[in-house]
């Protein structure tokens, strides 16, 4: 008996390494990890980088056209310097506009990309120049409840009367 539960307890880590193989791969594919290589490099900088990390999509028009492969700091102008990875049938116009954005408030931060209108597009290696940083949702949502004001609002626009004047009587 002891040896037919060796063998059921084998077959049945087998089986469970199998669907775990398949699970991998379905979730690969579905998640748009590609293997494929040839994908161009392009860079962006940004003045605020939030959360974006590497691996986050890069998008057109809501369609996933790339990932960032790096996120830096550029020691002398303190920017954020993102290395796009894009697929090699997008071609992208020179003046394109690259956007950190999220998808709501917990979600994971990626770039959106919009084309321009230039007749050249950029090169491997080129920069997309026109850029828009992460926007802190909760530090908007913070200065609405906390207003960082001088004080008590209008004690300071208008000013008490003194002793001297009478005030006026209506």
């Amino acid at each position: 008996m002891a040896l037919r539960e060796q063998w059921a307890e084998t077959a049945m880590g087998v089986v469970v390494l199998a669907l775990a193989g398949g699970f991998l791969t379905y979730s690969l594919s579905v998640g748009g990890v590609s293997t494929k290589r040839g994908n161009y490099e392009i860079s962006a900088k940004f003045g605020e980088a939030g959360s974006l990390a590497a691996g986050a999509a890069v998008s057109v028009a809501g369609v996933k056209v790339g990932t960032v492969s790096q996120v830096t700091l550029e020691p002398k102008t303190y920017l954020a310097v993102a290395k796009l990875s894009i697929d090699p049938t997008v071609k992208l116009p020179a003046d394109s506009t690259a956007k950190i954005t999220s998808d709501g408030l917990l979600g994971g931060a990626h770039i959106a990309i919009a084309p321009g209108a230039s007749l050249e597009d950029l090169k491997p290696g080129g920069e997309i120049e026109n850029t828009q940083g992460a926007v802190d949702i909760f530090g908007l949502i913070g200065s609405v409840i906390r207003p960082q004001g001088g004080g008590s609002g209008d004690s300071a626009a208008a000013p008490a009367p003194s002793a001297s004047q009478p005030a006026e009587s209506y």
